[in-house]
């Protein structure tokens, strides 16, 4: 028995001094980064166990940036279910009156629009409504995702969301070069009432920068510098609603519809009423460009649609919230130090530990289809990254000014598999070195565990 103990204590001794030596190899790659250590913060999880083989700060609250998309993305997909559909619905009432059901389809666009009412006119005969009527009350009122940065106001990647999603809520704007040194032409793919001060001039090279000032006017947009080829630009729309309903009226013209009226908010009839037609994108669509093109458009639009569906009414950054915790509960996780604002990480205000998020992953590690719907090397935004673990990770990376960060699975050389969240927000190094820090980190998991 005393000979067995022996043995015991021998074992331990021998993985413990393993386990600390392994540490010590990410320690040292950390302290040659040249990045202050307590900007840094690693923790790391056996899978199926969730036992903690490394970490570093994995207590201490830091912005996820995207990353925080597989926490909510997931949350998502377990209230609204993997077969959810976003659609919009046409129905007609026994008034001869039209019904448009807005679902907040961030796949929704004017063609898809246009086949909407198209199939109403060809198939059901419906050419004079009385009255057109729009059910928007599936999203509250508030576009923007909370502590969103209002000079960001213009980028493509941070549209507003909203029950009038169509064309990504972005408008397509064409500048043309025109007579060396002349004025460029700027004009717009579809009507929407927006201004241009034009201050872009033909030259020898294509630079030009866009700003709103919306102090003035947030439809009028200035535009400088130099053009040399015609260029293709996308700008978020100020009001998704009016961009919605420029679109409707092109398709009602289309499909020849007579009607020009006034388009009134109503909630759909529960009773003599009957569906027309419908346009549906299914889920999967969703987890593909959030997962692996990082949408925050997409993401902010599951997210408050689960939060619809959690409370079963309008959906709102509160319900979506509540949706949240009630999957945390759960998952059984602890989330006393953490603060979701919104869905895609875009928000500073968002606060998060590499613990909570290497619990998370241990947790859900056992839903194959959504871990293998997250990028590997070479794929999403892992395009041009980690192209030495390929095949042996699926994570979901995470970019903000001074943030960067990356959490998922990696199958380490000795065919473990390990949970781990990397979070670097530090103002003192490039973009790049964080990434190359992340990437080092991962290939010490890789090689010695």
């Amino acid at each position: 028995m005393k000979q067995l103990f022996n043995i015991l204590t021998i074992l331990i001794i021998f993985f413990t001094n393993h386990q600390a030596s392994y540490c010590a190899v990410i320690d040292r790659t950390i302290a040659k980064s040249g990045i202050n250590t307590n900007a840094v913060s690693v923790s790391v999880k056996e899978i199926p166990a969730g036992t903690a083989v490394y970490e570093l700060n994995a207590n201490r609250p830091a912005i996820p940036a995207s990353t925080l998309k597989l926490v909510t993305l997931k949350a998502s997909i377990d209230t609204l279910g993997k077969d959810y559909e976003f659609s919009t619905k046409l129905y007609k009432n026994t008034n001869n009156e039209l019904y448009i059901k807005l679902g907040a389809d961030p796949f929704l666009t004017s063609s898809g629009l246009n086949s909407l009412m198209e199939k109403a006119a060809k198939d059901k005969k419906i050419i004079s409504p009385k009255n057109i009527y729009i059910d928007d009350y599936i999203f509250d009122k508030t576009e923007w995702g909370e502590g969103w940065q209002w000079d960001d106001d213009l980028n493509p990647l941070m549209p507003k969301f909203s029950s009038y999603n169509i064309d990504g809520n972005l408008l397509k704007v064409i500048v043309s070069s025109t007579n060396q040194g002349g004025p460029a032409e700027i004009y717009t793919t579809k009507f929407y009432p927006v201004t241009f001060m034009n201050l872009v001039t033909t030259g020898n090279s294509d630079n030009i920068k866009f700003c709103r000032n919306n102090s003035i006017s947030p439809d009028i947009i200035s535009a400088e510098g130099t053009i040399k080829n015609q260029i293709t630009k996308q700008l978020p729309v100020n009001n998704p609603k009016r961009y919605f309903i420029l679109r409707l009226e092109d398709a009602i013209g289309s499909a020849k519809i007579d009607y020009y009226g006034k388009f009134f908010q109503k909630k759909l009839p529960a009773s003599n009423i009957y569906l027309v037609s419908e346009i549906k994108h299914p889920m999967s669509h969703a987890v593909t460009a959030i997962l692996k093109d990082s949408s925050n458009f997409i993401c902010e639009s599951v997210f408050k649609l689960a939060g619809a569906k959690f409370v079963n009414n309008t959906g709102s950054l509160e319900s979506s919230q509540k949706m949240l915790v009630n999957y945390l509960d759960k998952l059984n996780i602890d989330y006393k130090n953490i603060k979701i604002v919104d869905g895609s990480g875009v928000s500073k205000n968002n606060i998060i530990t590499t613990d909570f998020m290497s619990d998370f992953l241990v947790k859900t590690a056992d839903d194959n289809d959504f871990i293998n719907s997250m990028p590997t090397a070479g794929e999403g935004t892992l395009a041009n990254r980690m192209l030495y673990f390929k095949d042996n990770l699926r994570a979901k990376t995470g970019t903000l000014s001074d943030t960067s960060a990356i959490a998922g699975y990696i199958t380490a050389r000795s065919g473990k598999i390990y949970a781990f969240d990397i979070m670097i927000n530090d103002p003192g190094s490039k973009s790049s070195e964080k990434k190359s820090l992340e990437e080092y980190i991962i290939r010490d998991i890789y090689m010695n565990y």
